[in-house]
C-alpha cells in the first residue's frame, strides 16, 4: 500500500479536512508584490460561510477527494502565488472535485461554479444585465402616466437589473478568497482564455452600465451569483478584489491555450489513479477497506476496472458505483458478472463507448 505523504510546513492545502490554523495562515500570508490587490470590502456584505445547503454540497463532494503529494505541491504553489490553477486530464479523474476539496479543506465556503460552453463569453462570468427588463419597465411607467413629460415617480435603480456572475462574485473584495471553478475551459470560444488575462492580472473589472451612471449614482448595491438579493456595494462601477480568489480551471485537453494564458497559470496534470490510490479513494468515499483478505470481491472489481480502462477511458466514480451496488447486494448472482461490468463500467471513449 502506498504511504500517505507527510504534511510539509509550507502547505496550506492538505486535503485532510477543515484546518482553521491553515486557513488563518492563508488569510494572513503576504502575496507577491505583483499580486497585492487593494479592493475595500463592503462591511454590510457577508459572503456565504460554512453552513447551509450550498456548503454541504461543497463539503460532501470535496471531503472524499484523495490528493497525492505532487498534487498538494502544485495546489499550494498556486495558493501562495495567488495564481489560477489549470488542471488537465481525461474525463473522470477528479479535476472538478479538486476545487471542492480545496474549499472543504480550508473551509472557504461554497464553490462558485462557472460551466463553459462554446457560446460562453467573458461577460457571462462577470455580470448579468437584464436590459430588456429595464426597457420594458420604463415603458410601463410611461403607459401608467400617459402624456406626462417625466415619470411620476423616480425611475427604478439599475441595480434591479444587474447581478454579478460567478467570476464577478469571486472577485468581490474579501479578507479570504472564494473558490471559483471554471469548468471545461477547453470548450470555450477561442477568445475567452485571452479575455480572461486582463481580469486575472488586474484582479477586477468595470461594469460599464454602472460606470456611465457614476456621477448620478456613485455606489450601487447589486446581487451576487450566490444571492440575487445580497446587495453588495459597487462604487464607480468597479469590482476590485482584495484577495485573489482560488481559481481552478479544468480542461479535458480538447484544445491548446495561448502561451500568454499558460504563463499566468500554475498547471497540474492528473493521471488516472492506480490500484493503490483507487483503494484510498474507495476507503475515503465509501468507508470500505478493500485491501484485506476478506475483500477479494472488491479487489477483483478494481482489477476489472483497470483492465477495462486499457480499452477506453473510465471514470473513477464508475468503480465507486460498482462497489456501492455490490455493498447493496445487487448483481450478486455468479452469472451476472459480465453484464454487471458492461452496465456500470461503460467506456467513455474508444470503439465501445
Amino acid at each position: 500500500m502506498e504511504a500517505e505523504a507527510v504534511a510539509k510546513d509550507w502547505w496550506l492545502y492538505q486535503g485532510s479536512g477543515p484546518g482553521e490554523e491553515r486557513r488563518a495562515r492563508l488569510e494572513a500570508g503576504s502575496p507577491p508584490p505583483w499580486r497585492d490587490f487593494t479592493g475595500a470590502p463592503d462591511p454590510a456584505y457577508g459572503p456565504p460561510g460554512c453552513a447551509g445547503e450550498a456548503w454541504e454540497r461543497t463539503r460532501r463532494r470535496g471531503e472524499g477527494y484523495v490528493p497525492d503529494e505532487p498534487e498538494k505541491d502544485v495546489v499550494n504553489t498556486a495558493l501562495h502565488l495567488r495564481r489560477p490553477l489549470l488542471i488537465t486530464g481525461k474525463p473522470g479523474v477528479g479535476k472538478s472535485t479538486l476545487a471542492y476539496s480545496i474549499a472543504a479543506d480550508l473551509a472557504l465556503g461554497p464553490v462558485l461554479h462557472w460551466p463553459i460552453t462554446s457560446r460562453t463569453v467573458l461577460r457571462d462570468g462577470l455580470y448579468l444585465y437584464d436590459a430588456i427588463g429595464r426597457l420594458q419597465e420604463a415603458g410601463l411607467e410611461q403607459v401608467r402616466v400617459p402624456g406626462a413629460p417625466a415619470p411620476a415617480a423616480p425611475a427604478p435603480s439599475i441595480a434591479r437589473y444587474l447581478r454579478l456572475g460567478p467570476l464577478g462574485t469571486a472577485l468581490l473584495p474579501q479578507s479570504r478568497p472564494r473558490v471559483l471553478l471554471i469548468d471545461e475551459i477547453d470548450k470555450s470560444d477561442i477568445d475567452l482564455p485571452g479575455d480572461l488575462l486582463t481580469v486575472f492580472e488586474d484582479g477586477g473589472f468595470v461594469i460599464p452600465e454602472l460606470a456611465r451612471l457614476a456621477k448620478e449614482e456613485p455606489t450601487v448595491a447589486i446581487g451576487t451569483d450566490d444571492d440575487p438579493d445580497a446587495g453588495v456595494a459597487v462604487t464607480q462601477g468597479r469590482v476590485q478584489c482584495r484577495y485573489f480568489p482560488v481559481v481552478v480551471l479544468t480542461s479535458n485537453g480538447e484544445r491548446d491555450f495561448p502561451p500568454a494564458f499558460l504563463r499566468r497559470c500554475v498547471r497540474l496534470h492528473l493521471d488516472a489513479p492506480g490500484p493503490e490510490k483507487l483503494a484510498r479513494i474507495v476507503r475515503g468515499r465509501l468507508g470500505v477497506d478493500i485491501t484485506g483478505a476478506d475483500a477479494a470481491e472488491y479487489q477483483d472489481l478494481v482489477r476489472s476496472f483497470l483492465e477495462r480502462a486499457e480499452d477506453g477511458d473510465l471514470a473513477t466514480d464508475q468503480l465507486l458505483n460498482a462497489i456501492q451496488l455490490r455493498l447493496a447486494g445487487a448483481w450478486s448472482a455468479p452469472g451476472d458478472r459480465d453484464r454487471f461490468l458492461a452496465t456500470v463500467m461503460q467506456h467513455l471513449t474508444g470503439p465501445t463507448a
